[in-house]
């Protein structure tokens, strides 16, 4: 609600809108981002699955041989290293960058028993750097069918799709959807039973939508589920209706999803330490060779470092892990033998994460004027004193604080608790604090940014995907305007980077640089605010030095130098050259990490990882 006297907006709770618990709103918010969703810590729990135990049970190599030594030579090598540009060969020894510069230049003694490979004129890049993406969300999510707008335009093509899995499904077994999305799909809101019925009659049919607060069922699924006319809706969800009174196989909140998809014997089996080296792989082959978890902790507290711990040990990792742990499980997270910086090469603790407000597009993002054709100003998930006092507290710790902010307002608390933590002699800038999404700024707010040293991470794909709905529906066309402005903050002199947000966008980098270098919105083509577009060296250098050194990794990876790990990418040509709206479509040949080549890698390689079990 609005609060005259004072001119503030003050968050109003209601039925089904959560409660505060120590400054932090638990939210029943069916539109809220996927990383703050109950329902996959209800799902882990009632599968089973303690993420921890699994850490240390994975298969395990003995060690982690080193690489043997590389020459590589007839490259096209963007360095990222403003000091020396370009090269066209290099030399890997100990996994690391031992020599780089003209091949003309090479050094006489090379290192005993080099590999040598003759790139062929192709593009050779430092390993792209992924600054926010959820590893368990995406682990929990691998093994399900993937029917959303990025593969299926309309509706009725994705239940095509979901019904050509069922005939493949022996009779019985589940059949299991996600990434549907509205929003961007042409089509009903809702997938209601009568619809998944259409799927299937002779297997559960279970399908997420993409914020992974809603999901939608078949009869089958709720008959096994034991609800009916009289069930009792559990705290803090909603069940769908239809106009005689009969569940109409809708759920929205953690626990009603949990109600049904607890009957799915296929979570029993699933190994989640196993899923979580899957999505290493695949981000490989987007050419990805650092991620950072941003909300650790969120699904099952401290046993999700120990599951990070067990990958680490298991040396099969073909990414290097950072983390961001919760705030919302501070008091868990209290206790455990973490902190900023802890860990190695692998895996490292990075940053402490709050969220602060909801999403734009749900129209739980927190702004400053209510949202167009509503009095809604969205949802404020944590009280600003809490907010200010968070901040301070890990600052103090040695944190760098990360907070998502994506509407106005909550930029402003965001930047008010930054400016309150400097005047108090801590130094956020200096911690390299950022704004995670940081979606909807204004002029004076970039001005505060650069002042207090604070950096924004872009979700480019807010743009790309949702721009036509920002302008027309959420938003309208000023406000629209100040979406994720790359080149605002570019010309300012702010280190900003680009993220997937996945599972809410796709990890992939070169569509990431794309959108930011084109601004066109899908299925249109029309480009929002064009004067925000950056040059492509600029979205290059966001998906890797500065990527790296907003995750506090700079110095050992985002560039390829001397002393740095051989973490690179191999790309049929050189972005610089490419058309704009052909960015995204370079194809990634080869990944490497620390001289190994994780991608391609032949399906017999031995501890690669195992294929993907349907659940």
């Amino acid at each position: 609600m609005f609060d005259s006297e004072d001119g503030d907006w003050a968050p109003e709770l209601d039925a089904g809108a959560g409660e505060w618990i120590d400054g932090v709103r638990h939210a029943a918010d069916p539109f809220a981002c996927a990383c703050c969703a109950d329902a996959i810590g209800e799902t882990l729990r009632l599968a089973g699955a303690d993420l921890a135990a699994q850490g240390r049970r994975v298969h395990r190599r003995r060690s982690r041989p080193v690489a043997p030594p590389l020459v590589v030579t007839g490259a096209r090598i963007l360095t990222m290293d403003p000091t020396a540009p370009e090269a066209d060969a290099f030399v890997v020894d100990e996994g690391r960058i031992h020599w780089i510069g003209r091949e003309a230049d090479l050094p006489r003694s090379l290192p005993a028993g080099a590999r040598r490979l003759d790139a062929g004129g192709r593009c050779i890049l430092p390993g792209f750097v992924e600054p926010h993406m959820h590893l368990v969300p995406l682990a929990m999510l691998e093994a399900y069918e993937d029917i959303g707008p990025f593969r299926f335009d309309t509706v009725a093509a994705a239940l095509a799709r979901l019904g050509e899995v069922a005939a493949a499904t022996e009779p019985g077994a589940w059949v299991v959807g996600r990434q549907f999305d509205p929003s961007l799909q042409t089509g009903p809101d809702e997938l209601t039973r009568d619809r998944l019925d259409r799927v299937s009659d002779r297997h559960p049919v279970f399908v997420y939508n993409a914020s992974l607060h809603i999901a939608y069922c078949n009869s089958r699924a709720l008959e096994l589920a034991g609800i009916d006319a009289r069930t009792v809706v559990p705290a803090g969800s909603e069940l769908g209706w239809d106009e005689r009174g009969e569940p109409n196989g809708v759920l929205k909140g953690g626990p009603a999803m949990a109600m049904v998809v607890r009957h799915n014997p296929g979570l029993r089996r699933r190994d989640f330490a196993e899923a979580c080296l899957r999505v290493f792989a695949a981000a490989n082959a987007v050419g990805l060779t650092t991620l950072c978890d941003q909300a650790t902790g969120m699904f099952q507290g401290p046993k999700e470092i120990e599951l990070y711990r067990g990958l680490r040990a298991s040396s099969r990792m073909t990414a290097r892990l950072r983390f961001s742990v919760s705030q919302a499980v501070a008091d868990r997270i209290d206790q455990m033998d973490v902190a900023w910086g802890r860990g190695d090469a692998w895996v490292r603790a990075t940053g402490w994460k709050i969220v602060s407000d909801g999403s734009n597009q749900g129209r739980t993002g927190l702004q400053r004027e209510p949202f167009v054709g509503t009095t809604q100003r969205g949802i404020a998930y944590i009280e600003e004193s809490a907010l200010r006092e968070a901040v301070e507290t890990r600052l103090r710790e040695g944190w760098a604080v990360c907070v998502h902010a994506n509407g106005d307002a909550a930029i402003d608390r965001t930047l008010d608790a930054f400016e309150r933590a400097r005047d108090l002699g801590l130094d956020p800038g200096g911690r390299r604090c950022r704004i995670e999404h940081c979606s909807i700024l204004h002029d004076e707010q970039i001005e505060r940014m650069a002042e207090l040293g604070i950096s924004p991470s872009f979700l480019i794909g807010h743009v790309h995907y949702w721009g036509r709905a920002f302008v027309d529906d959420i938003f309208g066309p000023e406000k629209a305007a100040k979406l994720d402005r790359t080149g605002a903050c570019e010309a300012r002199g702010i280190r900003w980077t680009l993220h997937s947000d996945d599972p809410v966008t796709p990890m992939g980098p070169l569509r990431c640089i794309e959108n930011a270098v084109t601004r066109t919105m899908w299925r249109g083509g029309e480009r929002l605010s064009a004067y925000e577009c950056v040059p492509v060296e600029a979205a290059l250098r966001a998906m890797t030095i500065d990527a790296a050194w907003q995750c506090h990794s700079d110095h050992e990876v985002g560039s390829l130098e001397v002393g740095k790990l051989a973490d690179f990418v191999v790309l049929d040509r050189d972005p610089r050259e490419a058309l704009p709206d052909q960015l995204g479509r370079i194809e990634v040949r080869e990944t490497w990490v620390g001289g190994e080549q994780v991608y391609p890698v032949a399906p017999d390689a031995p501890d690669a990882p195992g294929p993907v079990r349907r659940a």
